[in-house]
């Protein structure tokens, strides 16, 4: 197992054709004019925008997704079907189609009785529910769930370790990785670095956040156990190091993350770039940080934003009009919601 794993970290890095980048922006957020776009929801989770600037958003708990815009009010739009939601498990992550325009297709990532999944479906026939992956495994906890498509067009999955930590380090199993997919479930012709595998990076925990940067470098947001939470920033074949390693190791065999915070400070879920900064939603931490981005794949000094303003922050997304949008998860078993819980948040772009 030793040299196999010695292997992949020794994988050169694959050349992707990237475009479609969010351009760069020169300021934060406004964060002094939110605007509650949504109140009690049940644990929102997947968030995503359609060509027309209205939000879809997608319930843990319920198995719904509804349409969001503000001043109006909310439209279920779809169910879900088969959706078991117990413990962290449930309706989790959602991404929109980058052709909707011509496709329709909306994705969302989800637990039934007896894995994770993830299917696709369009708005006028929302029962015709295509899978498109499955036999993940699940469990109550570590489920991943994050779905995005990066700026090559491909599909990008966070899948957690399900409470199995060896599976993170078995190049053959889908949990505890990054993978990589096309907008049917397919193997990618090239990028992959094993070829007929999903597999994209390994070595992780429970990956909760996507993003990607105007150059289109990937950086994901990860859940310690119980000392180090990470953002990394991935490259394809690397080696993250779980359950090995938690945080930073200095250990040639594994990639250091470029950010890391206490549990206490973070438990980090969903990410978003914006220009030159990468915003995460932390659940414990109950804070958005703002994570500055080097250009070259790095990091420096976060700042802790919204500090305890809004309690468990699950997701963050900027929109197509520049504005940063935020959810809660508060009433998610470990939160103190108070009576608008759980909400949407949208704060203006300068």
């Amino acid at each position: 197992m030793r040299r196999r794993l010695a292997g992949w970290t020794a994988l050169i890095t694959l050349s992707i054709t990237l475009g479609g980048a969010a351009p760069a922006s020169a300021a934060e957020p406004d964060f002094g004019a939110p605007e509650v776009v949504a109140t009690n929801l049940t644990v929102p989770w997947g968030l995503g925008f359609l060509p027309d600037g209205s939000a879809l958003v997608a319930e843990r708990t319920t198995g719904r997704v509804l349409q969001l815009r503000p001043g109006s009010d909310r439209v279920v739009v779809a169910r879900i079907a088969g959706v078991s939601a117990t413990g962290e498990a449930g309706l989790l992550g959602l991404a929109v189609s980058p052709s909707y325009a011509e496709d329709g297709y909306v994705y969302v990532y989800f637990t039934t009785a007896t894995d994770n999944r993830i299917a696709r479906f369009r708005l006028d026939a929302p029962d015709n529910q295509q899978v498109i992956l499955s036999g993940l495994a699940r469990a109550s906890i570590h489920d991943g769930g994050r779905i995005a498509f990066g700026p090559d067009g491909m599909l990008y999955a966070g899948v957690g370790d399900a409470n199995n930590t060896a599976s993170s380090q078995n190049p053959d199993s889908l949990n505890g990785k990054v993978l990589r997919m096309t907008p049917d479930g397919g193997v990618p012709e090239s990028g992959n670095p094993i070829p007929g595998s999903l597999v994209y990076s390994l070595g992780h925990r429970n990956v909760q956040g996507l993003a990607w940067d105007a150059d289109g470098r990937l950086y994901v947001s990860e859940l310690g156990q119980n000392t180090w939470d990470e953002v990394n920033q991935i490259e394809p074949g690397a080696n993250y190091g779980w359950p090995i390693v938690e945080g930073r190791a200095g250990d040639p065999r594994f990639r250091d993350p470029i950010v890391v915070w206490t549990t206490a400070e973070a438990s980090p879920s969903g990410a978003t770039i914006d220009g030159d900064t990468l915003y995460v939603a932390a659940l414990r931490g109950t804070r958005l940080w703002s994570v500055p981005l080097d250009g070259a794949g790095g990091a420096g000094t976060p700042t802790a934003r919204l500090q305890g303003q809004y309690g468990r922050l699950r997701t963050a997304e900027r929109a197509p009009d520049g504005s940063l949008w935020i959810t809660t998860s508060n009433r998610d078993g470990r939160g103190n919601p108070v009576s608008s819980d759980d909400r949407v948040v949208r704060f203006p772009a300068v």
